[in-house]
């Protein structure tokens, strides 16, 4: 089994990323984990402090579910991933089957923070873009999928996303064994990384 870990700062291009690669490699060979389902529950705060919980803190992931969840993974085991819902700031009390497969893609803006994390990753990615285009990739997400008002995610952007992205989440891209400036709009990239992958997977088709 081949673990990659993709970071970056939010709105960065990561999930294009990940959805490029997936459409590059064979079929059914990629479990995805995303550091998002990992977002501790906070159905026990009042609507009023979740609206102000800093998602861009390592604190805020509970990642000793996720490494135990990757680790379960790695052992041929199914888990149940969780769904987290940024509209309630809670977990549901249904889960995402997800079985290993050949290749697992570790995704998040904190994943590359954490070392225990870290020591699993056989291939660690950091997704890189321009500060001006996260921030335009953040306001248009956060007003259609988080329904955030203008002001509200500029505020976040300006007080939470922008300090913690210089704190956590920039600092980690020294680990990075690959860097993909321009996010998805980098196709060279992108192809070098889906390669290295295929490569992997026609070395050692008999391994899970």
């Amino acid at each position: 089994m081949l673990i990659v870990g993709i970071a970056g700062g939010t709105g960065s291009g990561k999930t294009t990323v990940v959805k490029k690669i997936i459409e590059l490699l064979p079929q059914d060979e990629v479990t995805i984990l995303s550091q998002d389902s990992y977002y501790r529950d906070n159905s026990h705060l009042p609507m009023e402090e979740r609206q102000e919980i800093n998602f861009d803190h390592p604190k805020s992931v509970e990642f000793k579910l996720l490494i135990e969840h990757l680790k379960m993974l790695i052992d041929g085991q199914q888990i149940g991933q969780p769904i987290y819902s940024y509209l309630t700031c809670t977990r549901s009390d249904e889960t995402i089957p997800t079985d290993p497969k050949h290749v697992v893609i570790v995704e998040g803006i904190l994943s590359l923070t954490n070392k225990k994390l870290r020591e699993l990753l056989d291939i660690k990615v950091f997704v890189d873009a321009d500060a001006d285009d996260r921030l335009i990739r953040v306001v248009k997400r956060d007003l259609v999928e988080r329904g955030r008002s203008v002001n509200k995610v500029l505020e976040r952007y300006e007080n939470t996303v922008k300090p913690m992205h210089l704190q956590f989440i920039e600092p980690s891209k020294r680990y990075a064994d690959i860097i993909i400036p321009q996010g998805g709009n980098n196709k060279v990239a992108i192809n070098i990384l889906a390669s290295t992958i295929e490569k992997y997977l026609s070395e050692k088709p008999e391994q899970n």
